[in-house]
């Protein structure tokens, strides 16, 4: 397969580090890069952005919920004018500073909560993928695959890259195993590779319980906040790589898909 492999980054903020995007950036095609709400702040997104250019990695936007306190992992109902401004605002904060570093966006997309809520609520995915399409309709909406949000994504006609975890285990539905039970985030490299290998083998999701969802895929995310995530990147890609598998751009996998 020819797959990408991107990671949750710049989530940093103000004094406060977060995860290793220094050592992420030298390993990942694609970056989501946190947009000050959920995490980040505007230095904090200008030196991943910059980072993230001089080592030739895709740039994307990741707009959360407006909780810094909660990492943007608390469910919030807002009203549809304002989530959608909320994630224009966030577009629209890394798009400027991706231009004053000379580089272009390339995808979207949605953290936590707000990205776990779109993959079940239909009516809110339309919401998220409509706000996105409204700011630039040649965005790709990187999505979970199987996802309500995926489905949004393709009827307001944004670009569709899917995603899988290789951290995070999977519920009979295809949804991600909530975080607060046990087994729900893969705590080792070891696991984390294995996992990866089995959706390959399977040509779709493997749950917790063994069964197999077929689906596409072109996108494999590491969370840059876990204990391990560098680590699990690097043996990752190594992994993929001596099975004989590609590593690129969003678009140049999804061209070949």
């Amino acid at each position: 397969m020819r797959l990408n492999l991107n990671a949750d980054l710049g989530e940093s903020f103000g004094p406060w580090p977060m995860g290793d995007d220094a050592g992420l950036l030298g390993v990942v095609d694609s970056a989501n890069v946190a947009c000050g709400f959920h995490a980040g702040d505007p230095l904090v997104m200008s030196r991943t952005v910059a980072m993230a250019r001089e080592r030739g990695v895709g740039i994307g936007a990741h707009p959360g919920f407006p909780d810094l306190q909660g990492f943007g992992r608390r469910e919030m109902r807002l009203g549809e004018a304002e989530l959608v401004a909320a994630v224009q605002y966030q577009i629209g904060a890394l798009e400027a500073i991706g231009r004053a570093h000379g580089v272009r966006l390339t995808h979207v997309k949605p953290h936590g909560a707000l990205n776990n809520l779109a993959c079940e609520e239909r009516a809110l995915a339309d919401t998220v993928a409509g706000a996105v399409a409204a700011v630039r309709p040649d965005l790709v909406l990187l999505a979970p695959v199987l996802s309500e949000l995926a489905a949004a994504g393709g009827a307001a006609g944004l670009p569709l890259a899917l995603e899988v975890f290789a951290d995070r285990a999977y519920t009979p539905r295809g949804t991600l195993v909530p975080r607060r039970e046990p087994g729900a985030v893969l705590e080792t490299s070891a696991a984390c590779i294995r996992q990866v290998r089995a959706m390959i083998a399977a040509e779709g999701i493997v749950t917790r319980e063994g069964e197999v969802l077929p689906c596409a895929f072109h996108s494999v995310c590491v969370h840059g906040d876990n204990a391990h995530a560098l680590a699990t990147a690097r043996e990752l890609r190594a992994a993929l790589l001596d099975d004989g598998h590609a590593l690129g751009p969003l678009a140049e996998v999804m061209a070949e898909h």
